[in-house]
């Protein structure tokens, strides 16, 4: 069932991986019917490491139900399912061919959480801004004057300088209230 109200989009279906390519394309043609092609990357990303998580991890069943929220100046997209167990965020070790999608969704999005949904399913949710800082010209020549760090590798970012703690960690997890 697909349902699509002004600024909201809910989408109900099995967390299969057959499903989760047809739930990404729903994302990018809603995103461009709302005028947001520039969040269909970081939404569908996030969309996909949401569902890949229900499919790997949630009980009895994998019907969810994937909703997408324009309110003001954010877009909120949730994925909700009936296990009530709580994501566990375990740092992923570097050959680890899993264990890091929660920490995606948390580097690419302004903010995402999670919360119980009833007795018997959670919500797992992030929010996108809608609007890009205006960039003058003005603030330009301000930030070439400030020293650029060169960019790091996946793999970099979790080890700090002197190997005991990361210098940047990325946000954990909020819980909406």
């Amino acid at each position: 069932m697909i349902s699509y109200p002004s600024r909201h989009c809910a989408v109900e279906l099995q967390a299969l991986p057959s499903r989760i390519g047809q739930v990404r394309r729903i994302v990018s043609a809603q995103l461009r019917y709302w005028h947001l092609d520039p969040l269909i990357d970081r939404a569908s990303l996030g969309v996909t490491e949401l569902l890949s998580n229900v499919h790997r991890h949630a009980q009895p069943h994998k019907t969810c139900t994937v909703e997408m929220e324009l309110l003001l100046d954010r877009l909120t997209v949730s994925v909700r399912d009936g296990d009530p167990r709580m994501p566990v965020i375990d740092e992923a070790e570097p050959l680890a061919t899993c264990g890091r999608g929660l920490a995606m969704v948390a580097a690419m999005s302004e903010s995402w959480g999670v919360r119980p949904d009833g007795e018997s399913g959670k919500v797992v949710w992030f929010t996108l801004p809608t609007s890009a800082p205006v960039v003058t010209s003005s603030s330009l020549r301000s930030r070439r004057t400030v020293q650029e760090k060169p960019a790091r590798r996946f793999a970099e970012v979790g080890a700090a300088a002197d190997g005991l703690r990361p210098d940047h960690a990325p946000a954990r997890s909020a819980v909406a209230g």
